[in-house]
């Protein structure tokens, strides 16, 4: 294996070897949905998942529980998983109004959540995010019945943020302190993280994906690895994904590996002329094939790369693009619906 050196870092910052990733120790676990301590008032919130478990949809979150309030860490995505969310949060904090929301990024698994939580609430975010929510639209201003997601009439509405940072804000919580961090661009135009430098904990939200595809809708996928590289560098033990198990830097590392992996079969056909949806139904990825989501992924992500490989890239999706390839995708792999 020729490894560049900005990959030698990555996998020595996640204690990694060659051997390991020979060995292929990436089997995807099964997890369940727990809320976990993670330090002293500290609180990640994941969402169970694992193989032949329909968790694409569903995100993580987190609370920090101060003295006399509670700091949420995104919404989660519908409305029986974020009144799922409540319950636990009320579960350890019983007493305590839910005062603040950190949204890390706009994508609606994060942010649908936001009309279920008591009111009024600040809602802290990137001004891009902000701005991407204010311009969601709905086919329907209600949630049709969906089983473990929604029992159909809750409203469907964009709740919109208050507050908004560009750089690093602190906040203090009791005697913990918490830095939310700009890493934007990344996996969207954006990403805030939270990180808890006494914990050695950061909810890096949708910058990581641990054992789920990751979704490169409308990522910047070399800044994405710049982010990546950063938090490797960190002081931080524990990593709450947006996406997954709870892990580390060994997870977030095998996470990098996917998209580096992505990226090179990607640029070799794009090079040999193919088009997106073609070289998606292409492209095999050895044993991260069997990540969670790992076959929906390959259209969109290879559109997305495509346009990082023209210098092409903007904020925005290239929906039309995207569409054209799942068809295309599916012609070549036979796929009929």
């Amino acid at each position: 294996m020729n490894m560049t050196r900005r990959e030698a870092i990555r996998l020595a910052g996640a204690g990694l070897g060659f051997a390991a990733i020979v060995r292929g120790q990436n089997r995807v676990p099964t997890w369940k949905t727990e809320m976990r301590q993670l330090a002293p008032n500290v609180y990640a919130y994941i969402q169970g998942g694992g193989p032949g478990q329909m968790n694409q949809g569903v995100s993580n979150g987190g609370i920090v529980v101060g003295e006399n309030n509670v700091l949420l860490i995104d919404s989660l995505g519908a409305p029986i998983h974020a009144k799922n969310f409540i319950a636990a949060i009320r579960q350890v904090a019983p007493n305590k109004p839910m005062s603040r929301i950190v949204i890390s990024h706009h994508h609606g698994d994060h942010i649908m959540g936001l009309p279920f939580f008591p009111q009024p609430v600040e809602i802290v975010c990137h001004e891009y995010c902000r701005q991407e929510m204010l311009a969601t639209k709905f086919p329907s201003p209600t949630w049709e019945k969906r089983e473990n997601w929604s029992e159909g009439g809750e409203p469907r509405v964009i709740v919109p943020p208050t507050t908004t940072i560009d750089d690093r804000t602190t906040y203090y919580y009791g005697n913990t302190e918490v830095q939310l961090i700009t890493m934007a661009p990344s996996h969207t135009y954006g990403d805030i993280a939270v990180y808890l430098p006494q914990h050695k904990i950061l909810f890096a939200a949708d910058i990581g994906f641990f054992y789920v595809a990751p979704f490169c809708h409308n990522a910047h996928p070399p800044k994405w690895m710049d982010h990546v590289d950063g938090i490797l560098s960190m002081d931080v033990q524990t990593i709450v994904p947006g996406h997954g198990p709870i892990g580390g830097k060994k997870e977030l590392a095998e996470m990098s590996e996917y998209i580096s992996l992505f990226k090179a079969e990607a640029r070799k056909r794009y090079d040999a002329g193919l088009s997106a949806g073609k070289a998606a139904a292409d492209i095999k990825l050895g044993h991260f094939d069997s990540w969670i989501g790992a076959d929906d992924r390959l259209g969109m992500n290879t559109v997305r790369f495509y346009h990082e490989f023209a210098g092409t890239l903007k904020p925005e999706a290239d929906n039309e693009g995207m569409r054209v390839a799942g068809l295309e995708f599916k012609a070549a792999r036979g796929i009929k619906n």
